[in-house]
């Protein structure tokens, strides 16, 4: 499974990634506004947002991405790592 990280801390990328790979899943992580970042979120079979680390074009952006493709998303104000963690055991939860 592949999720699509938007928001975040740049120094807690590498624990992010960590936290994915426990998890069995790879992670895109995008901390930065991307050009086309559309295309590459259509990839992405779930998607986590952390709001207060993302701008609201962004997060407009990745909802209508997520609404096109019928991709689940999960939004979190918080962007700890163990915010990500409960994300991720969320959606494992749900997949199966």
């Amino acid at each position: 499974m592949c999720i699509a990280l938007i928001g975040g801390m740049d120094r807690l990328g590498k624990h992010y990634m960590e936290e994915a790979e426990r998890a069995g899943m790879t992670l895109q992580f995008f901390s930065t506004s991307e050009t086309n970042i559309a295309a590459k979120l259509k990839k992405a079979d779930a998607m986590v947002i952390f709001t207060n680390k993302v701008s609201h074009r962004v997060k407009i952006e990745a909802m209508q991405v997520a609404k096109a493709n019928n991709i689940p998303v999960l939004m979190e104000h918080a962007c700890g790592v163990c915010t990500f963690r409960n994300c991720l055991q969320c959606l494992a939860r749900n997949c199966q």
